[in-house]
């Protein structure tokens, strides 16, 4: 992987009064973390730990990776929203992360212009191919932020768990869907929504058609360097969902998905997010025994109100939990 970066190490910022956003204050601490030419992550990222976080026993962090919900040349620009999903309640990794007392990571991986086609922040395609330059195994490089995050916790007498929780909404919803998929073994849950009716399928072919990542898993190898680890990710905890009355599809739009993968979905799900596609997806989960939970929530749209921020924070605690009492038998 090639470094690109040779930066200062750390920025701490504590906050007593936060940034505009749903609540007004959050208490705790921010860490800015910037890589190191030793580092195996090219960009940086942010680390929030929460007032009151438990020091007497192993915690899990959560990871929301970053979506800007625009493209730009400038990280500057990325480093801003990214901050924002770091510290306000209004994002379902902040809020669960203050619920549940426990550090969250916002990874600032760039949504570059002049390449608009390698939607980062969704984790495509475009980005998953890409080999000698900065933008090489992003995945891979979020893994070696969480490891460097876990020492920067030690450091402060915070252990972590291995496994980490991640969550995402739209663009970032699909990351954590596809992310949950190629690492199955380093994620204890996930839940992600308003993912455009469509989730990324743990299989090689349907009604004969080849899913190719990220439709589905048949050449997935080529780029991740290891066979699909089919059985873990249906025992993999789950929750999906999507609002009724969400009309944001990035299905038909370029960046997001090219005309041959445009025509497989329309294919074999259908055009419809609802009544087609993701019931079409939520069958085939569920024909695969995959360990999900996936809902749509009537009279919401392309947003994350305080009752689906709830019932995620009760399913990442209530799978904290089980974890606990299997280490504890």
């Amino acid at each position: 992987m090639i470094k690109t970066t040779n930066r200062k190490i750390l920025i701490y910022i504590t906050f007593l009064v936060g940034l505009l956003g749903c609540s007004d204050t959050f208490n705790g601490e921010l860490i800015f973390v910037e890589p190191e030419r030793k580092d195996s992550f090219n960009f940086p990222y942010l680390l929030y730990i929460p007032d009151q976080i438990s020091k007497g026993s192993t915690v899990h962090i959560i990871v929301e990776p970053n979506n800007s919900g625009f493209a730009n040349d400038d990280i500057q620009k990325h480093i801003e929203k990214a901050k924002r999903v770091a510290t306000k309640d209004f994002y379902i990794g902040n809020y669960v992360a203050q619920n549940l007392k426990i550090p969250l990571l916002v990874p600032v991986f760039p949504r570059p212009k002049t390449e608009w086609k390698i939607y980062t922040h969704a984790l495509d395609r475009d980005v998953m191919v890409q080999k000698g330059n900065s933008l090489e195994r992003i995945d891979e490089q979020l893994i070696e932020m969480f490891n460097d995050a876990r020492l920067k916790l030690k450091d402060k007498n915070i252990d972590t768990e291995e496994e980490f929780l991640i969550t995402g909404f739209s663009a970032s919803g699909t990351f954590a869907n596809r992310f949950t998929i190629i690492h199955p073994d380093r994620i204890l849950a996930v839940a992600a929504g308003g993912i455009n009716g469509l989730l990324m399928l743990p299989l090689e072919d349907l009604h004969g058609m080849e899913l190719k990542y990220p439709l589905g898993t048949s050449d997935m190898k080529e780029f991740v360097n290891k066979d699909f680890q089919k059985e873990l990710f249906i025992k993999t905890p789950q929750f999906y969902y999507m609002g009724a009355r969400n009309d944001n599809d990035a299905v038909p739009y370029d960046d997001a998905f090219d005309p041959n993968e445009r025509e497989i979905i329309y294919s074999l799900l259908g055009k419809g997010m609802y009544l087609e596609r993701w019931s079409n997806c939520m069958k085939i989960y569920m024909d695969n025994s995959v360990n999900a939970i996936i809902k749509v929530f009537d009279n919401i749209g392309h947003e994350q109100p305080e009752i689906i921020k709830k019932e995620i924070v009760e399913f990442f605690r209530m799978n904290i939990d089980k974890k606990e009492n299997l280490h504890n038998k």
